[in-house]
């Protein structure tokens, strides 16, 4: 068992976009922050649910692969679930659709009470107010000797990784400058210790940075 993390970041270190409109919720920065992921094959079958086999292969869609590979439990917060932009919604059931791709027990990090939510395709997500090592305790707890992903945001996996509760970190880079938002890197200065680190680049121009403990 692992506690993992797999974020995308832009050069500049930001996770989060801040252009967002209400007629383009998610911002035009975020397609350019997120699109060598989007375009690849395990994206399309998973969250698109697309099985013509369109979509890249090569190292981003290794490292998509991966993402999903051998994990019993997730843990993201408030913000990634949709609760910052529907905070009083008790019918809010997060982005993605009636069958999210996570496919697991998924604990949302929130101070606001809220019954779980079982969805399809085997994703249940728990509403809990916790540290990071009791939240990481109850995902233990279920996830069956899998590993457990920290899914985010940035806030939630700096967190964690100011805890030193991360095993393995994969950033995907991405060749594109933001210029603000909500930056991964603050107050980690010398994270790299006890970590191996290692890089690989691929033809989107993505550079996928691991660190693992």
């Amino acid at each position: 068992m692992a506690v993992r993390v797999d974020l995308m970041v832009s050069l500049d270190g930001f996770a989060t976009t801040t252009d967002q409109t209400p007629e383009v919720p998610f911002g035009e920065d975020w397609p350019r922050l997120v699109g060598a992921y989007t375009a690849t094959r395990t994206f399309r079958e998973r969250v698109l649910k697309d099985t013509s086999g369109a979509g890249t292969t090569g190292v981003d869609d290794d490292y998509a692969r991966e993402y999903f590979a051998d994990v019993g439990a997730e843990i993201m917060g408030a913000g990634m679930f949709g609760l910052h932009a529907f905070p009083d919604d008790p019918n809010w059931r997060g982005w993605w659709g009636e069958e999210p791709p996570f496919r697991i027990p998924v604990f949302v990090l929130t101070h606001k009470n809220r019954p779980s939510l079982q969805m399809a395709g085997g994703t249940t997500f728990h509403f809990i107010s916790a540290t990071p090592i009791d939240a990481l305790q109850k995902a233990i707890e279920v996830a069956g000797g899998k590993d457990v992903r920290i899914g985010g945001g940035p806030t939630v996996v700096r967190d964690f990784l100011k805890a030193g509760l991360v095993d393995r970190l994969h950033v995907a880079i991405t060749p594109i400058l933001l210029g603000r938002g909500i930056r991964l890197w603050d107050e980690l200065r010398g994270l790299e210790t006890g970590y191996t680190v290692k890089a690989d680049t691929a033809p989107s121009g993505t550079i996928h940075l691991t660190f693992q403990r």
